[in-house]
């Protein structure tokens, strides 16, 4: 009788979809964008540093103009670029190029593509450098359940 009732269970379960895990599918999700710093070079010395991902992770946050920066860097002499840290942010878009303002502050000229942010210090709005450094930046995307 046991068995009888065991496969019945396990069919009404397989023809019906149910699961004993089924999450809330409903439930919106939002994707996080990180951006793991993975090389530095530049700078009057020309250096060439290399980062292990989540080392060096910048998120950007849209709605509320927020750049949360988590820097476990421990080598105060490699260039890393901004500290960790809670900043402001915004972007102007002057003639086709973009810069990233940091605590109002301009720091360079960006590009985006699919899976690489690169942050040129040597561009700005006000004309070209020869001394700044460029980050190149990795990206990771999350899926997140919104509340």
């Amino acid at each position: 009788m046991k068995k009888s009732v065991i496969f019945v269970l396990s069919c009404f379960f397989v023809f019906s979809s149910c699961s004993l895990n089924e999450s809330d599918s409903s439930a919106p999700q939002e994707i996080e964008y990180y951006w793991h710093l993975i090389q530095v070079t530049g700078g009057v010395a020309g250096i060439d540093e290399r980062f292990d991902v989540d080392t060096i992770v910048w998120n950007f946050d849209d709605d509320t103009g927020t750049l949360t920066v988590d820097n476990n860097n421990t080598d105060d002499s490699i260039e890393d670029g901004l500290d960790g840290g809670t900043y402001s942010f915004s972007v102007l878009d002057i003639d086709g190029n973009t810069y990233l303002l940091v605590d109002d502050e301009e720091i360079g000229s960006f590009n985006v593509n699919q899976s690489t942010f690169t942050l040129d210090t040597n561009k700005m709005s006000t004309g070209t450098g020869a001394d700044g450094f460029i980050y190149l930046f990795q990206l990771e995307t999350r899926a997140v359940t919104g509340s």
